[in-house]
């Protein structure tokens, strides 16, 4: 098989660092402990995807040597096998084609959600806030959490903005994908004449950055604070909580006036500013890596119509990978896997479709 003595690689190191684990020096250590079973944990799949490769492997080659038998009997249950475990071995090859890729890096991070309206007036900030509620049910089914920095309501009770943070267990590698503009037709409540109207939002997807990512100056921002205010301008509390920081290189502007405390929403700020500029750093990275390798990469163009959602025919289409799904109430309820699914799939079989022409 191809890639067999990275695997062996792999899988030797694999023991090697699940032996460390029982060495008492290594467990006396808290932080060698930690980075010990982390690595450990990382290869813990594709060591036991080749050890089960190399089982139907072995099953495989006997069977195919029961073939020489003479009597028919042997070679029939023979040729039985072969058939059952021929397939069996090209999907096991396959996925640890797909566990050889090397990582997103970016993977294992949470996330800054923003959802902004677009096109359509109220009834895109309607759908704004219902395709919000969609992501928030999908956190909830992930048992991620979910914390609103900063939202902004229309009068019709949807959502100009919302920026989020989602933090679990690899939120960014799940929601990558959904970055671009999402694009809603139906027949809004406030249409008289039964007409399907078409409205956009747009939907962005940024890694939080650590402090490690993105070194920010102190020199390069300013700080200002003001009353939280709530929709239609109604004071939320009367004392100076909200937070407002500008980096004044990029003039990147981010608010929060979610919690009550100065020092929570100015530390929750200061996260979406360091995403935002982490962001706007990878951009610029796979712009010099060329659009070939950044269609492959699939990171989503905010600018691009990924997908419409289209209620009287209860269709969800994602336009990317020519996907479509009638089930878009499941959808909007956050069931949104299949989706995320066939997403994952179609971009590891880009990259790997890129491996094969670049070896």
């Amino acid at each position: 098989m191809q890639y067999q003595s990275r695997l062996d690689e792999a899988e030797a190191r694999y023991n090697e660092l699940t032996a460390k684990m029982a060495d008492p020096a290594v467990i006396s250590d808290s932080e060698q402990y930690r980075k010990v079973a982390k690595a450990q944990s990382e290869l813990a799949e594709l060591a036991s995807q080749y050890r089960e490769w190399k089982r139907v492997d072995q099953e495989l080659r006997d069977a195919r040597a029961m073939l020489e038998e003479t009597d028919p009997d042997l070679r029939q249950m023979a040729e039985l096998e072969v058939a059952r475990l021929e397939p069996q071995l090209a999907e096991i090859e396959q996925e640890l084609k797909i566990l050889l890729l090397p990582k997103d890096p970016n993977d294992e991070k949470n996330i800054v959600l923003e959802i902004r309206k677009g096109a359509g007036g109220d009834e895109a900030s309607l759908f704004a806030a219902e395709v919000f509620r969609m992501y928030t049910r999908y956190a909830e089914e992930h048992g991620w959490k979910v914390e609103v920095t900063s939202l902004s309501e229309s009068s019709v009770g949807g959502l100009s903005e919302v920026i989020a943070l989602i933090s679990g267990k690899r939120v960014y590698s799940r929601l990558k994908y959904e970055s671009g503009v999402h694009r809603v037709q139906r027949v809004p409540a406030t249409e008289t004449q039964g007409r399907v109207h078409t409205s956009t939002i747009t939907v962005v997807v940024m890694p939080e950055a650590d402090e490690v990512d993105v070194q920010i100056d102190p020199k390069d921002i300013r700080i200002d604070t003001f009353c939280s205010s709530g929709p239609g301008g109604q004071s939320v509390n009367t004392t100076y909580s909200a937070v407002r920081i500008t980096h004044l290189p990029t003039n990147t502007v981010v608010s929060c006036q979610d919690e009550k405390s100065q020092i929570k929403n100015r530390a929750k700020a200061m996260q979406v500013l360091r995403s935002r500029l982490y962001q706007v750093e990878l951009e610029r990275q796979l712009a010099q890596i060329g659009a070939e390798r950044k269609s492959m990469v699939g990171t989503g163009d905010r600018s691009e119509k990924i997908r419409t959602y289209n209620f009287p025919q209860n269709r969800i289409t994602d336009h990317r990978i020519g996907l479509t799904l009638h089930q878009l109430d499941l959808t909007m309820e956050g069931r949104l896997q299949p989706v995320i699914d066939a997403l994952t799939s179609y971009y590891q079989a880009e990259r790997l479709r890129g491996e094969g022409e670049a070896a």
